[in-house]
């Protein structure tokens, strides 16, 4: 059975935002994030798929969601019911631009 494949984009600490293409499975999202998942919402057709224990861990902080900060490593995906799909264009330019800036100031 193949596996449908997505494109993301991968945001690393201290790293610029990358398109990648992953398989559509909860396996290859955990491996992306090191463990248990997390989604949270950016808009009605994306989520950041984020470590749910990262913070417990102690994981790098990475890059501000609204209020709060988003540790480790983590995934922008599209999204349509329940399942994670690939980023539309228009989503891949504005998430690119919105998480191209590392957040420095959690690092001084």
């Amino acid at each position: 059975m193949d596996t449908e494949q997505i494109q993301v984009i991968r945001v690393r600490p201290h790293q610029e935002p990358e398109l990648i293409t992953i398989d559509s499975t909860l396996r290859a999202l955990q491996r992306e994030v090191g463990g248990y998942i997390e989604m949270v919402t950016l808009s009605n057709t994306a989520v950041a798929v984020c470590n749910e224990e990262g913070k417990i861990l102690g994981m790098e902080l990475n890059r501000r969601v609204g209020a709060d900060i988003i540790v480790g490593t983590f995934l922008i995906t599209g999204y349509r019911g329940s399942e994670t799909v690939s980023l539309s264009e228009k989503d891949i330019l504005v998430y690119m631009e919105l998480f191209k800036e590392t957040e420095e100031e959690f690092f001084i």
